[in-house]
């Protein structure tokens, strides 16, 4: 088992970010100096995936091009000895074999998951969702592939939620595998503390086999009348192995105000250029109220 390929679904209407995401996709948004989106494939490529495929909607055409080649921009810079930002300009471009396909209607994640089908073929496949935003010494990603073909399991990154932040996230049922694995033989989505299985739930990090697009292909609508992932793996569970890695690392909610603020703060104070200006600003603006 062999992890080559990553869908990152980005076909939402971010609607938690409106106004800015009017005509701005909220995975363009830039988070420090590149945009929400670039840290996703990072971590995807960081982990040793060769091809990726963004699902979009009909608005966000502003993804495409920021993955192309900008020959005017870098020849303006160039000209001016600005060789430094041709090469960043460039970069975003060389990052991996991106590829796209629309999500013509808004089904929901498990929609957008089984569009991936044709791009994946028979092969296991990683999932990033692109407004999550993991920072770890080790890629999220890839501590979810490396239990995942350790394995030969699908596998979900995980974190322990208070009772009160359960009913957000699918809750799973888990057995203990190893340290910081477990064996997955149920989940569900959006459960009350009363429903919940475990305080384990899912943030943003998967490897599938290709068996799930038969499964999404016949399920039904679920929560909030969209075709669910959440009903597809607890199907898939059932049917193969399947794991939850409580993975190491910091996840941000960049799909919403507070989330997309907290990963500014901290990654810009973990910026060489910028962070021992941005302390010492925090520090002067706190000692003013």
């Amino acid at each position: 088992m062999k992890v080559r390929k990553a869908v990152i679904p980005a076909a939402g209407l971010g609607t938690r970010m409106l106004p800015a995401t009017k005509t701005i996709p909220k995975e363009m948004l830039p988070l420090v100096d590149k945009p929400v989106i670039q840290y996703v494939i990072e971590e995807a490529v960081a982990s040793g995936i060769e091809d990726i495929l963004i699902v979009t909607n009909r608005a966000k055409s502003a993804m495409d091009d920021y993955f192309d080649y900008h020959p005017e921009l870098e020849e303006r810079l160039l000209r001016d000895n600005k060789t430094k930002e041709a090469e960043l300009v460039r970069m975003s471009a060389d990052l991996a074999n991106i590829f796209y396909v629309r999500q013509k209607e808004t089904k929901g994640l498990g929609h957008a998951i089984w569009r991936a089908k044709r791009f994946v073929g028979d092969e296991p496949f990683a999932v990033l969702l692109g407004d999550d935003i993991m920072m770890a010494k080790t890629p999220v990603t890839k501590q979810i592939i490396d239990a995942a073909e350790k394995h030969g399991a699908s596998a979900v990154g995980v974190q322990t939620v208070p009772d009160e932040h359960i009913s957000k996230y699918s809750s799973v049922k888990v057995s203990p595998l190893e340290e910081r694995v477990y064996r997955v033989s149920d989940m569900n989505e959006k459960p009350t503390p009363a429903e919940k299985f475990s305080n384990y739930a899912i943030l943003g990090r998967y490897v599938l086999t290709p068996d799930i697009f038969d499964i999404l292909e016949n399920t039904p609508p679920g929560y909030g009348g969209e075709i669910q992932l959440t009903d597809g793996l607890k199907t898939l569970c059932k049917q193969s192995p399947m794991v939850a890695v409580d993975f190491e690392g910091r996840r941000y909610d960049t799909g919403n105000l507070k989330g997309f603020m907290e990963a500014i703060i901290d990654y810009a104070l973990a910026s060489d250029e910028i962070g021992p200006w941005l302390k010492q600003f925090i520090v002067d603006k706190a000692r003013q109220f």
